[in-house]
């Protein structure tokens, strides 16, 4: 037998004060931990360019960075699906991922997250930092002390920071390529730091850079946040290794993005980002394939018999998926498919 509905309203209501109460004692904790532990002085300094960036049609949340430092994507970037996304760098201080993003979570603002970091801090003026939350707030910290030319730009949805550069076009150039780069975040990541080399950079030069894109269930198999995670160790040129490794991974975000429009009913986005992952593999059947399924789930066969036939001229083998495949069940009755799949 149902019983909740028996509550009264008032149980409800000391429900919704007690969690208040919780996640007040709990940001407490937090910040009493942050204060009570001291933040030692890193030895090596992140000497580089970052940009943490939030998308409010998907939610996702990223960093991109790049440096004249070994594996930079290893220190640097920290994110969570639907809380935020942090940089830490100069004399970076690694516990402000975890502990920024902990702090997020609990409805914290960027500006206070930053206060509480750096208060507890007494090398605060080392260190560079910058946060943006999955509300699209930003704030961003250079220290004082950090090596020239070392500053900032907070924009909505964005926050871009550096250290040891050329000169401040650096930053200046990556907020302008954020804020007019059309498409996806991580376009939107990488043109940002394209941008900013163009621009001059680390003036020490080239080593390393990441990208770093959460959204919830992201992950392989649904099972993680970790949407996109690319890194390029240690390469003469970092930026254009991970632009090359970076829009092999885009191809198939953006086939996914086509099934994301599809499931909502978008159909001109659906197929628009079908239409750009061809263009970016305009020799591979599968993103046809991919293609004349959205066309079959918005009910325009020809188009998807047509995107089929393409297919299966640069890859005979696709044919056999399409007979099991639920998205292309109302074709199962056309002749041109059967043909298809049965190799008449």
């Amino acid at each position: 037998m149902e019983t909740t509905r028996f509550w009264p309203r008032c149980c409800n209501r000391s429900t919704e004060i007690r969690e208040r109460v919780r996640r007040r004692a709990v940001l407490c904790l937090v910040a009493a931990a942050l204060l009570a532990a001291p933040l030692a002085l890193a030895s090596t300094p992140v000497a580089t360019f970052s940009i943490v960036g939030y998308d409010p049609d998907t939610g996702d949340l990223g960093v991109a960075v790049q440096s004249r430092f070994f594996a930079v994507g290893a220190a640097v970037p920290f994110a969570r699906s639907d809380v935020g996304a942090i940089a830490t760098q100069a004399m970076g201080n690694m516990s402000y991922g975890p502990r920024g993003l902990d702090m997020l979570e609990l409805g914290v603002s960027p500006e206070h997250v930053l206060e509480t970091l750096l208060g507890s801090d007494p090398d605060s003026a080392h260190r560079q930092v910058g946060i943006v939350d999955s509300n699209g707030r930003s704030a961003a910290h250079t220290g004082s002390e950090c090596m020239s030319w070392a500053g900032h730009r907070v924009g909505e949805n964005y926050s871009v920071q550096g250290n040891i550069l050329v000169s401040a076009e650096t930053v200046d150039a990556m907020a302008r390529a954020f804020e007019e780069t059309d498409g996806i975040l991580g376009e939107r990541l990488m043109r940002a730091i394209e941008e900013g080399q163009q621009a001059g950079g680390d003036s020490r030069g080239v080593q390393s850079a990441a990208m770093l894109i959460v959204r919830e269930g992201g992950g392989y198999g649904g099972l993680s946040d970790r949407y996109c995670d690319l890194r390029v160790d240690d390469h003469e040129d970092p930026i254009g290794e991970l632009r090359r490794i970076f829009d092999m991974w885009k191809k198939d975000a953006l086939i996914m993005e086509g099934y994301r429009h599809a499931d909502e009913e978008e159909w001109d986005q659906a197929f628009a980002s079908g239409r750009k992952a061809i263009e970016m593999s305009p020799d591979e059947g599968e993103p046809h394939y991919h293609l004349a399924c959205y066309y079959s789930r918005a009910g325009m066969y020809e188009q998807a018999l047509e995107e089929l036939e393409r297919a299966h001229e640069l890859d005979g083998e696709l044919p056999s998926w399409a007979a099991e495949d639920p998205d292309l069940e109302p074709l199962q009755g056309n002749e041109r498919f059967r043909v298809l799949i049965e190799g008449e």
